[in-house]
């Protein structure tokens, strides 16, 4: 069974792409990012031709995130719960969960697309992490820590995929020096990452390949993909059961960066036996 993750950054746009690329690697399941649409511009059509279910979870011109799948999708949840009041629901459109059963298995699959916490409106020497949304960001990461930590402890195979728009450690990103205290690099942003990881959640990529310096993003300025000026910012982690069974785990550079037009991310993917 193959899982795959990938932020297209507008699925309009990108719907050729997109729908080459699924019919090439042919994932069992995908967890979608940066839809960039409301849910009733979402072409379901389209993605049903290719064999999909789809749960979306949309939003105008911004964020939106899906999960299409072979198989039925269910128990469907959109959005994160607040920490201190569960039945408040965030407005953006950054979180989608579902329940897939594939061949008798129990999946718990999320999409995730966790705010990048860049601000245009920085002022001269003012540090990134005083500005408004830097400090949401952290919040989403405390927000997700906390439902993940409720739903893990249920008795079946899990997955959570997306964009975490935070490179971990030095070796996900091609220049840790000058990122030092920049946004996709912050010790804040990488310590709430480290502590959804500590929740007992495994980077799969990471697992199978301990030494590759590998990205899943490139800035579309100053021509950062043909100088590999990038960083793996986009993960699939999984719960140690799914951890036991994955054979591979790939970055998909080669399948869609290089088309026309393209994504500023590629899709990463596990296999899992």
């Amino acid at each position: 069974m193959k899982f795959a993750s990938f932020n297209v950054n507008s699925v309009k746009a990108r719907l050729p792409r997109l729908n080459d690329w699924l019919k090439s690697s042919n994932p069992d399941v995908i967890c979608l990012q940066e839809l960039k649409c409301e849910d009733h511009n979402f072409p379901f059509e389209a993605m049903l031709d290719l064999g999909y279910n789809c749960a979306v979870f949309g939003q105008k011109t911004y964020n939106g995130v899906a999960i299409l799948s072979k198989y039925k999708i269910e128990e469907v949840i959109k959005g994160l719960p607040t920490i201190n009041n569960d039945s408040e629901i965030d407005q953006q459109s950054r979180y989608i969960e579902a329940v897939i059963s594939i061949e008798g298995e129990v999946f718990r699959v999320a999409s995730i697309y966790v705010p990048n916490g860049g601000s245009s409106e920085l002022q001269e020497n003012q540090p990134i992490d005083q500005t408004l949304k830097f400090k949401y960001k952290m919040a989403f990461f405390d927000k997700l820590k906390n439902h993940l930590q409720k739903i893990s402890q249920y008795d079946e195979m899990q997955i959570f995929a997306g964009d975490f728009n935070v490179a971990c450690e030095t070796i996900d990103i091609y220049d840790p020096q000058k990122f030092v205290n920049q946004i996709l690099f912050h010790p804040q942003e990488r310590q709430k990452f480290r502590q959804i990881l500590n929740l007992g959640l495994i980077d799969s990529f990471r697992s199978k390949n301990p030494q590759a310096q590998a990205f899943s993003w490139w800035d579309y300025r100053g021509n950062s993909y043909a100088n590999n000026k990038g960083a793996r910012i986009d993960y699939i982690l999984t719960s140690p059961n799914v951890c036991d069974r994955i054979l591979e785990a790939n970055i998909e550079e080669k399948n869609i960066r290089d088309q026309e037009k393209p994504s500023d991310h590629a899709p990463v993917s596990i296999i899992i036996e």
